[in-house]
């Protein structure tokens, strides 16, 4: 057994460390719920964001609080990061103070959160020049799978490496697909969302025009969602559209992030994406409308007309 001194606010604490430690950065919608349920697993973390009260309930069920991504690289055997976007990331890990600054020993950085695959290459460059290792390893899911430790898990890596996180892939989700090298894990989740967006905007349009023509906005949705022609995933948003009331699971800016990663990613492959750019311009009408906070069905109320 190792044993660590680690600073804490009132001084120091003596913890005793099992075979590895786990280390976690960003504590958002999904990163907080991911963390939790890697604590919750009996697993040492350590964790950092740039807002220490998000932290709070983590670290009152255990983890240690690290000062900076480079302490918590420093300490830790992986590091995984949930970050919103690719500037969000690229602040995390370089300087002085950086995730990359901290790595060394072979430490792996496993990168959960959705960037386009030309950014999980270069920071696989990067960890490596540091002497570490990298796996993209974006989720599928939102908030509520979040909670319930069912994500899947597309990633992109080393099979070594894929198989040494997998038990720890596995208690905050329930599948891990290796879908081929670094980069291929993010390619991968950007087609996922490609579908997602989609069928939210299809779906929010069709119940508009409905509406727009007399018909019962529940009554529509409620057929529309029994129908094959509508994906399941939809039904959790049933409620939100019917009721007026968009609770955020998965952010309406994120949605946006996505598809303009996926405008970029596709310029960059030479792939044509002609209803994604225009699902890409009806999701930035509702974010310049204010709703980008809101929960990505609320793209609804960017097509609804008021009578």
């Amino acid at each position: 057994m190792i044993h660590l001194l680690y600073k804490w606010e009132n001084g120091y604490i003596l913890v005793e460390k099992g075979d590895q430690m786990i280390g976690f950065i960003g504590l958002g919608i999904m990163g907080e719920n991911m963390a939790r349920r890697m604590l919750e697993s009996g697993q040492d973390l350590i964790i950092h964001n740039r807002t220490k009260d998000k932290a709070t309930a983590l670290l009152e069920k255990g983890a240690i609080w690290a000062d900076s991504p480079a302490e918590v690289a420093q300490k830790a055997d992986i590091v995984f990061t949930m970050l919103t976007t690719p500037s969000v990331v690229e602040s995390v890990i370089y300087g002085e103070q950086g995730l990359l600054s901290g790595l060394s020993n072979n430490t792996l950085w496993v990168d959960t959160s959705t960037v386009k695959p030309a950014y999980s290459e270069k920071w696989a460059k990067d960890a490596k020049d540091q002497g570490g290792r990298f796996v993209d390893a974006p989720v599928a899911g939102s908030k509520g799978p979040a909670e319930q430790g069912k994500l899947h898990f597309l990633v992109g890596g080393k099979k070594q490496d894929i198989e040494e996180i997998t038990p720890l892939l596995e208690v905050m989700g329930q599948s891990v697909q290796h879908m081929g090298d670094v980069g291929k894990g993010s390619a991968t989740k950007l087609a996922v969302n490609l579908t997602l967006v989609q069928s939210m905007a299809s779906f929010a349009e069709a119940v508009s025009f409905g509406e727009s023509v007399g018909l019962d906005r529940a009554q529509l949705a409620d057929l529309l969602l029994m129908l094959p022609t509508t994906a399941p995933v939809l039904d959790g948003k049933r409620d939100m559209i019917v009721h007026g009331t968009f609770e955020t699971q998965f952010p309406l800016e994120h949605a946006y992030k996505d598809l303009q990663q996926l405008s970029e990613t596709a310029y960059e492959s030479g792939a044509p994406l002609p209803i994604s750019h225009a699902a890409k311009e009806l999701f930035a009408f509702a974010k310049q409308k204010g709703l980008g906070r809101e929960d990505f069905a609320a793209v609804y109320l960017a097509l609804k007309q008021d009578k």
